[in-house]
């Protein structure tokens, strides 16, 4: 298992997935994604984060029963594990914590 620390992609990526829950596959999260970020993105970089997330033990892929409107291709599942949520709250923590210490006059002068 290579190391469990997240990227930002990785993270939000990991988070979509959770999202998702028993419905997360590549196309799937690729529309998620470009929903919620408002940017075009390619299959092939959503495909390769979800592979380096499950060399890192953070998620688990499953075959689905073939589906007839895919021509009885199956889709490749994702959820994430117990590790994966271990890093997300990890991620959300020290973000928080970092949220937190920002002096309230930190921004001010943006205005």
């Amino acid at each position: 298992m290579k190391g469990t620390q997240l990227g930002e992609f990785e993270e939000i990526v990991l988070l979509t997935i959770a999202r998702l829950y028993d419905d997360a596959y590549g196309v799937a999260v690729l529309e998620e994604l470009s929903e919620r970020l408002e940017r075009p993105m390619s299959l092939g970089v959503v495909h390769r984060t979800m592979q380096r997330l499950e060399e890192k033990g953070l998620v688990h892929s499953r075959f689905s029963e073939p589906i007839a409107e895919r021509g009885g291709r199956s889709k490749r599942l994702f959820t994430v594990t117990m590790a994966g949520e271990q890093a997300l709250r990890e991620a959300r923590r020290i973000r928080n914590e970092l949220w937190d210490g920002i002096p309230k006059t930190a921004f001010d002068h943006l205005t």
